[in-house]
């Protein structure tokens, strides 16, 4: 009863055929688990998937991770507690530098 769904990606050539750079991506966190058990605090912990996710979202986007970080502590000191950050996104960090 799952023949739709294992074969979908033959029907549009824009899907790939496995998961494999999710799975990749997840095995960051699944290795990582150990380490996140010695977090001090529950905000420690957050922090943390909070910059892992952000790593991710650049690697998904094809940012280099170390420039969109400069770029991003760079700008938010400059800028107003209630502005709108959206452009400081990972995915629209290679329209800022390309402006």
């Amino acid at each position: 009863n799952q023949w739709e769904y294992l074969t979908r990606y033959t029907e549009d050539g824009r899907m790939s055929i496995d998961n494999n750079l999710l799975e990749r991506d997840i095995r960051i966190f699944a290795t990582g688990r150990k380490s996140w058990l010695f977090s001090d605090t529950v905000d420690g912990a957050r922090a943390s998937a909070v910059v892992y996710s952000i790593m991710l979202t650049c690697r998904a986007c094809g940012v280099e991770p170390l420039a969109y970080l400069r770029h991003v502590l760079s700008e938010l000191p400059q800028r107003a507690t209630d502005t709108d950050i959206t452009d400081l996104l990972p995915f629209n960090f290679t329209k800022a530098v390309a402006a």
